[in-house]
């Protein structure tokens, strides 16, 4: 069975979420253009830091804060290799979060490719008024074409 497109970044992105090392949630984060991956995130620990599988999640406000977030780690590792990200798609197997929205706009990326919606409805008004496409691709399997 050939995949489309869309549902192969999206299986790549629920991949990079295997990588996560916080239990509370497992998130992936793919970036692409023109069909080529700029970027891969997951969220986990700042680097060096020690990981919520290790020594537990650190609670704030209902939220683990020692995480970095997929889609923040995605546009670091672009960042840190010197990819431009300007028209640039991103697939996550969540919604964003507000502040990772308002990183992924900052970005230039155009389109979010979600999974799963997460919690803040602010995020697809601001991306309506911002002319940000929001798309629900589910994390299922589809059939064959």
């Amino acid at each position: 069975m050939r995949v489309s497109w869309n549902r192969y970044f999206m299986n790549l992105a629920v991949q990079a979420a295997t990588r996560s090392t916080c239990p509370r949630k497992h998130v992936g984060a793919v970036i692409v253009r023109e069909k080529s991956i700029l970027s891969t995130g997951y969220n986990g620990s700042i680097r060096g830091a020690d990981h919520c599988t290790d020594i537990g999640c650190l609670m704030e406000g209902g939220h683990c804060i020692r995480t970095v977030h997929a889609e923040a780690n995605a546009l670091v590792q672009a960042a840190s290799h010197g990819v431009r990200l300007e028209g640039a798609e991103i697939y996550v197997t969540a919604s964003p979060c507000f502040d990772c929205f308002k990183l992924i706009a900052n970005a230039g990326i155009r389109t979010i490719y979600y999974g799963e919606f997460y919690r803040d409805e602010r995020v697809l008004a601001f991306a309506e008024e911002l002319g940000i496409t929001m798309k629900h691709l589910g994390i299922e399997d589809e059939a064959p074409a």
